[in-house]
This record gives C-alpha cells, sequence and structure tokens, in this order.
C-alpha cells in the first residue's frame, strides 16, 4: 500500500472541525509508554481514542481491550500503520514506537493531514530530524515531542529564573542519567513469532534478523534500532540542560565511555559523559552511569545548572544556592521571561490545545525543539562510536571536515518503501 496516495489526498484538509469537536486520536505503539498515551488521551475531554496500531497481534488485543474498559468503545485495531492512516477519523496519532519509527511515522502522518505526538527522542538520526521538521511546516501540522519536563511548572519556574540571571551568567548545564541498567545477555537470531510483524517492526531500519533480545525493550542498546541510554531517558535531561542554556547547537562536542561491569550483547555503552561546548564558551555536560552509583546534589535523574552567582538542582527542586545551607533570596516583582506554551501541567493536554487553537506557538515541545535536542545526542553518539572529540559547523549543520562522521548523520542502507527523504 502507498502512504504517498492516501497522503496526497488529505493533506489538504487541514482542521475543518469546531474548536469543541471531538478529536480523533490513534496510537501507534502500544507497549510500555504506549500505555501511558492510551491513559493521558482517554482522560482528556473532547477526546477519543478512535484506533491503535501495533505490529504485535497480542499487545494490541490488550491494547483495544484495556480501551473499551476504559472509555466504553472498541477502538479500530491496526497492524498497518500506512492503513491507520487513510482513517478519516484519525485527526491526531500518538507514537511510542522504538527510535527509529519515530521521523517515518511523524513525516507520513504529517502528508496524510494528521497532528503528530511523538515520543522521544524525536528522531533516531540526526538527518531525518531536519525532514520531521520540514514536514510539520510544509503540511501545517502541530507536532509535540514528549518531553514531559517542559510542562512541568517547577521545571518551567527554574528556567525562568535562570534566563533572568538569578544564578547569574549561566556558565555550565549538565544533565544526568544514572539509572541502574544490568545485563541483557546473549541470544541467538531465530525466526520471529507468528504473533509479531517482523518487517513493519524494522520499517526503516537497515534489515537484520530477528532476536529475541531486540523485543520489546532491549532494541535501545542496539544501534540499529535504538540510541543508549543517552538517546533513552538520557534525552530528556539533554533536552532540559539545553534549554536551561537557552542553546541550540555546540561548535564542539566529544563523548568517551564504554559498557562496563558485565559481558553481554547490547552495544551502546551503559557508562558515557558527553561534553558540548558552545561559541560563547557555555558548556553542556551530560553523563550516563548505568552501574551503581551516588547520586549529585540529591539527583540521580535530573538536572544541575551553575551560574556565576550560585547553582540549581532539581534533586532540591531548583532553590538557588550560593553555598551548601545558603539559599539564595527570592527577588521582589522578579522580571522573569516568558517560555511559550500555554503553561498546562500536562504535556498531553497542552498538545491537544494547540491541535484546536493550531497555533505552533501554544507547544511546550514543537517538533523542532525536539528534534535539536535529539540531535545532539546523536552528535555525542558519533564522538563516542569514533572515538574522537569532533567540530561541527552549527549554520551548515555538518561536523567540520570530517566525512566520516559526516556519513554517521544519516542512516546508510535504506528498506525500499521505508526512505526517509532527505527533503520532504
Amino acid at each position: 500500500m502507498a502512504i504517498g496516495a492516501a497522503a496526497g489526498l488529505t493533506a489538504l484538509r487541514g482542521w475543518s472541525h469546531s474548536p469543541n469537536d471531538t478529536i480523533g486520536v490513534a496510537i501507534v505503539g502500544l507497549n510500555g509508554q504506549g500505555k501511558t498515551h492510551m491513559r493521558n488521551f482517554s482522560e482528556i475531554e473532547g477526546v477519543r481514542i478512535v484506533a491503535l496500531c501495533d505490529v504485535d497481534e497480542r499487545v494490541l488485543q490488550q491494547a483495544g481491550a484495556m480501551v473499551e474498559q476504559r472509555t466504553g468503545t472498541r477502538p479500530k485495531l491496526y497492524t498497518d500503520l500506512r492503513q491507520l492512516l487513510e482513517d478519516k477519523e484519525v485527526d491526531a496519532v500518538s507514537t511510542a514506537t522504538p527510535n527509529h519509527w519515530h521521523a517515518l511515522l511523524t513525516i507520513w502522518a504529517c502528508q496524510a493531514g494528521k497532528d503528530v505526538y511523538v515520543e522521544k527522542p524525536a528522531c533516531w538520526s540526526f538527518e531525518e530530524g531536519e525532514a520531521m521538521i520540514q514536514a510539520a511546516r510544509k503540511y501545517n501540522r502541530i507536532v509535540q515531542v514528549g518531553h514531559q519536563t517542559r510542562s512541568d511548572p517547577v521545571t518551567r519556574l527554574a528556567v525562568q529564573r535562570a534566563w533572568a540571571g538569578e544564578i547569574g551568567r549561566v556558565y555550565m548545564s549538565r544533565g544526568l542519567c544514572y539509572k541502574p541498567r544490568g545485563p541483557i545477555g546473549v541470544q541467538k537470531d531465530a525466526d520471529p513469532p507468528p504473533w509479531l510483524n517482523w518487517e513493519l517492526w524494522q520499517g526503516p531500519a537497515t534489515r537484520r534478523p530477528f532476536n529475541p533480545n531486540y523485543v520489546h525493550y532491549n532494541w535501545h542498546w542496539f544501534w540499529n534500532y535504538g540510541n543508549g541510554d543517552i538517546g533513552n531517558q538520557g534525552v530528556h535531561q539533554v533536552d532540559v540542560a539545553r534549554w536551561f542554556l537557552n542553546k541550540r547547537y555546540p561548535i564542539k562536542v566529544h563523548s568517551v565511555g564504554g559498557r562496563y561491569g558485565y559481558e553481554d550483547q547490547g552495544e551502546t555503552p551503559n557508562t558515557q559523559v558527553a561534553t558540548f561546548e558552545y561559541e560563547d564558551g557555555a558548556l553542556l555536560v551530560f553523563e550516563v552511569r548505568g552501574l551503581f552509583t551516588n547520586d549529585e546534589q540529591g539527583a540521580k535523574i535530573g538536572n544541575l545548572v551553575y551560574g556565576a552567582s550560585g547553582y540549581m538542582s532539581s534533586g532540591d527542586g531548583y532553590q538557588p544556592r550560593r553555598g551548601p545551607q545558603e539559599t539564595l533570596p527570592e527577588r521582589e516583582n522578579p522580571q522573569r521571561p516568558e517560555l511559550g506554551g500555554t503553561g498546562e501541567p500536562s504535556h498531553y493536554r497542552n498538545f491537544i490545545q494547540a491541535v484546536r487553537s493550531r497555533r505552533v506557538s501554544d507547544l511546550h515541545c514543537d517538533v523542532e525543539e525536539g528534534v535539536i535536542s535529539a540531535q545532539l545526542v546523536h552528535l555525542a553518539n558519533i564522538s563516542y562510536r569514533l572515538g574522537r572529540a569532533l567540530r561541527f559547523d552549527p549554520a551548515r549543520k555538518q561536523f567540520v571536515g570530517d566525512r566520516e562522521a559526516n556519513a554517521l548523520l544519516r542512516r546508510q542502507n535504506q528498506p525500499r518503501g521505508f526512505e526517509i527523504p532527505k527533503r520532504v
């Protein structure tokens, strides 16, 4: 089935409903985080889950029963995303698929006239993120990336205080992902099980034989499908660290680490340090620790931001501090910059608000913001895999004088029918 034909027919319709009309949401990728999507969208007034899609027939049937029990209505069930995108009841698509599907699903959905809520990381590779932004803009779609922390009132206030200079000029922002990750063992390639459509599960990924270790979670630790913990849990904290700095692309990146403490089939590091240097000298430092370790100022999965006058840590709710026990005083009538968006604390409700208003500015994490944070992850992983520091040109969005590094900005072998366009 050709998605292009369907997309061409529906992309012109846009949002033709009144603001009070019910929004039909389809959820794609129902294992793990997909259940969170089902719960959140089912609780929003004026939203109906009209369709579900998963390549695992067992998960699909279970999810259908869950939605029916919760809402009283059984959604339509699809195993093929392309068929779902032809469904005229679907106004928006929410996806929690593996990383390698995020970009193509978003592009196809935009072409089909659907708005999109896409989980983090926004994209599996650097260049496919560019195509996502192009698709959202070309087809005038609302695309929210699932960086839920951008809707958190405590974090939003902390960013405002940092931007307002309440801890002095910010010179370094750190993200922490100290999340225990045990070994995944070693399993042999095998025939895919009858309940799984392995061809559709791989989608735009380079073809590999089925291995039980991929499904349904450990794909995160294989480069063909995932991006390691820096691109899993860590990309949330990378995004917040970049938000504190209010910056986009660095001029230099260096990342080191390894898979320490055990031997297994995983390919990505369980310990990784990435440093991003910006043109004005500001630093973004991110660290993955998958083995047992200490916290830092009360944070293990979180952020710290450092200014010339003090610092803040998510471990204590971002209380500005000058010394070990000294909390910086609250300013009277502080002038703090606006962050944009509606301020709604639910990331899912914020998305629906923007779907109704048709204003990208209402979003807390528009596709461009989510893509840039994912792209920092990709820059770090490229440095790690090549074993050297790399210089980056923010204007050209390429590494400087490094053909080998630039080749890793994109997937080299794309299967026919699942190609991600360089330009939409």
